[in-house]
């Protein structure tokens, strides 16, 4: 049977007569060749009329997908349907899915929530991927979960942790890097206890973080001696402070070329959502352009090229996120951070994009150009471009865990004033300090400007404030 994974232009494909999925018998090598033309009105970095080729191949042969996930949220870049299926823990959101895809959404009943190795090593999930000699997918890879699929002789889509980890890690980066290190603030690496206080407040980076954790503001000699006293021979990265806005945008590298995807402003620290300054809580794709020049934007896209040319000669494949800051006092833009995984924003990206493509937007959703980098399939259209739409995150505040002694954290939160409102709202069974408790998401944006909420985004600042009085 013929298994359809990536790219789902119905339109084109009714337009022209062609079902794949009814002519298994097609050859690998047999490609359709459709040219188009479009254009919209989408403010962004595509203008006027833009020419491309779209590429159909009937894939007789895959072997489906298994995308493990320790929250189901990750892996609805694409609907879950023919060869593309999810093994997850059970929870209010995960049964909602379940019940618009059962066939294609297994869940996982456990006491505690359990993370991806631990699904991937249950007996009952290890007979379904044997059973349907399935491909797996995880949010994102380690040398444990490598193991485990070496093991079992599984296909695991992921590039390789290894080249992950030495990317992300902050100390290993800057060697990787190289002469692209230039791309960051200025910075030096060295053991804490060596730091020197030269008067001016410092940002300091540990190897690894999670949205911020790993990140430290030094603002007086005090700060860096508590550090030096605790961690004096923990190596870190210190780098200049630099005031702005900060930016991501989500990168797929295929074979061929680099996919560059919609610039989003990252919403970071933002009371009562998180008590991490540095915590990012959110993604509104609707104000860059309000902030950010075209010559901006374009030098952000020549920076993800150069860091997804590196990559892909590394052997990387599939997503990738970069954060950038703007130097508001330069004008200009550094790197920050390089997420070398699936980041998080991808999969809303990957629903507005889906949401534009059943109105007749032509390409392609960054979740399915990922899946057909991964399993080495050309992507020869253009990413769908967006221009609105937000998330923020409800975080495990101290204010939550002084307040309330419940057992799930996410049981506290009425939120049919946010459904009413028109938001999406996802609710995590999560306990430890600055986790996700609630996902909240908006078709519009709901910032203003750099650190300003519009109406959209008081709104939801209200509803949060409310449950944690």
């Amino acid at each position: 049977m013929a298994l359809e994974y990536s790219l789902r232009h119905t339109s084109i494909l009714a337009e022209h007569q062609i079902s794949l999925l009814k002519d298994p018998e097609r050859s690998q090598g047999d490609i359709l060749e459709v040219s188009y033309g479009r254009s919209h009105n989408i403010k962004s970095r595509h203008k006027g009329i833009i020419y491309y080729t779209i590429n159909m191949t009937s894939y007789a042969g895959n072997r489906p997908i298994i995308y493990i996930a320790r929250e189901i949220e990750r892996a609805m870049g694409r609907e879950p349907l023919g060869g593309y299926f999810i093994i997850t823990n059970t929870t209010s959101y995960a049964l909602e899915m379940q019940e618009k895809y059962p066939d294609n959404i297994w869940l996982i009943n456990s006491p505690e929530i359990l993370d991806t190795y631990e699904l991937l090593a249950l007996p009952e999930v290890q007979k379904m991927i044997t059973e349907r000699t399935a491909q797996i997918l995880v949010f994102k890879n380690t040398l444990q979960i490598e193991r485990l699929c070496a093991e079992k002789n599984w296909t695991l889509l992921n590039p390789s942790a290894g080249l992950a980890e030495k990317i992300e890690n902050k100390i290993t980066q800057v060697e990787w890097l190289g002469e692209l290190a230039s791309l960051l603030p200025p910075h030096s690496i060295s053991l804490t206890k060596d730091i020197l206080w030269n008067k001016k407040a410092f940002i300091l980076q540990w190897s690894h973080g999670h949205t911020g954790d790993g990140t430290i503001l030094v603002q007086s000699e005090k700060d860096l001696d508590a550090l030096k006293e605790k961690f004096p021979h923990r190596e870190a990265r210190v780098s200049d402070f630099i005031k702005g806005p900060m930016f991501t945008a989500n990168i797929v590298v295929t074979n061929t070329v680099i996919l560059f995807g919609n610039i989003s402003y990252q919403i970071t620290g933002v009371l009562p959502f998180t008590d991490n300054p540095f915590s990012t809580i959110g993604n509104d794709w609707s104000i860059p352009h309000t902030i950010l020049s075209d010559a901006h934007i374009a030098g952000f896209e020549a920076m993800a090229q150069k860091i997804g040319a590196k990559m892909q000669k590394e052997g990387w494949k599939g997503l990738f996120g970069v954060d950038v800051i703007y130097d508001e006092e330069r004008d200009a833009l550094c790197l920050i951070e390089i997420n070398a995984r699936q980041p998080a924003s991808a999969t809303l990206e990957s629903e507005f994009q889906s949401a534009l493509r059943s109105h007749g937007v032509q390409g392609v959703t960054t979740f399915d150009a990922h899946l057909q980098a991964l399993i080495g399939l050309p992507v020869t259209i253009s990413l769908i471009p967006i221009n609105d739409g937000a998330q923020i995150v409800q975080r495990l505040t101290q204010s939550i865990l002084l307040k309330n002694e419940a057992k799930h954290f996410e049981d506290l939160f009425n939120i049919q004033d946010l459904l009413k409102g028109g938001y999406k709202v996802i609710s995590y069974k999560n306990k430890k300090p600055n986790t996700d408790l609630l996902r909240i998401q908006s078709s519009q944006g709901i910032m203003e400007a750099h650190m300003k909420l519009n109406k959209r985004g008081k709104e939801i600042i209200d509803s949060v404030s409310g449950f944690q009085s």
